[in-house]
């Protein structure tokens, strides 16, 4: 059978993650996940944004749209 390996420490990554185009195993893939931020900030009288950019924030929630 093949095996699937990490390709940041070699481990071995299951095929069922391998197979959902996850090529990290679980410790460098929780590592992974930790550097990457957003958050979800809500539109005036709209719905809501998601933010991964700082710079979408400045002023997105004024009333006479966005300010900076």
């Amino acid at each position: 059978m093949y095996k699937h390996l990490c390709r940041l420490c070699g481990d071995d990554v299951p095929t069922n993650r391998w197979n959902l185009g996850i090529k990290l195993c679980m410790l460098c893939g929780e590592e992974h996940a930790k550097k990457r931020k957003h958050t979800i900030v809500p539109m005036h009288k709209s719905n809501y944004i998601l933010v991964t950019d700082m710079d979408l924030l400045t002023g997105v929630n004024n009333k006479g749209g966005l300010v900076k």
